[in-house]
């Protein structure tokens, strides 16, 4: 139970300014008008990234173009019995990130059904803190998830990929 509790507060603790962001607005300064940004509509996007592997495409703002894919793998561990599972992160990379000046990317982990429901009774945790990550769409193969924390970094782009995510840019289809 104390578990449960703690998760809950980790959980509220690592939302609740996003939130009361959200809900609050940022001040405008005084005689000056706030900037209104067009929403990214996935549906005028410009690109699409597709990846036939897993069987899902996504769809990025033409200030995208020139996007690289980054892979490396996610790890997830049992604490009770030691197993551990691992599957795909597929990183979509704004062009505009370098070393020196990175950006925020797009974080996309690809679970398993199986793995998946694992993650979601709790069996396997893929973060230090007890966050689940958050389902984006599924294909009757796999899950495609944002994992916990994927935007919390103090990154330039971190409110545009929020935008981008806000609008249901994932759009899985049926692999073999």
């Amino acid at each position: 139970m104390k578990l449960k509790i703690l998760a809950v507060l980790t959980m509220w603790a690592a939302i609740s300014p996003v939130l009361a962001s959200a809900w609050l607005g940022s001040p405008t300064p005084p005689g000056r008008q706030a900037e209104e940004k067009p929403p990214t509509d996935p549906s005028t996007a410009a690109l699409e990234y597709k990846n036939t592997k897993y069987g899902f495409s996504f769809s990025l703002p033409a200030g995208w173009k020139g996007y690289k894919i980054v892979a490396e793998k996610w790890e997830g561990s049992d604490t009770r019995k030691g197993d551990v599972e691992r599957g795909p992160l597929i990183y979509i990379r704004h062009p505009d990130w370098t070393k020196e000046k990175p950006r925020q990317d797009i974080p996309i982990m690809v679970f398993t059904v199986e793995q998946w429901d694992s993650v979601q009774q709790g069996n396997y945790l893929v973060n230090a803190a007890p966050i689940a990550p958050n389902e984006l769409g599924r294909n009757r193969k796999y899950v495609f998830a944002l994992p916990p924390r994927a935007n919390y970094a103090d990154l330039a782009g971190v409110e545009e990929v929020d935008d981008i995510l806000r609008h249901g840019p994932l759009h899985p289809f049926w692999s073999k």
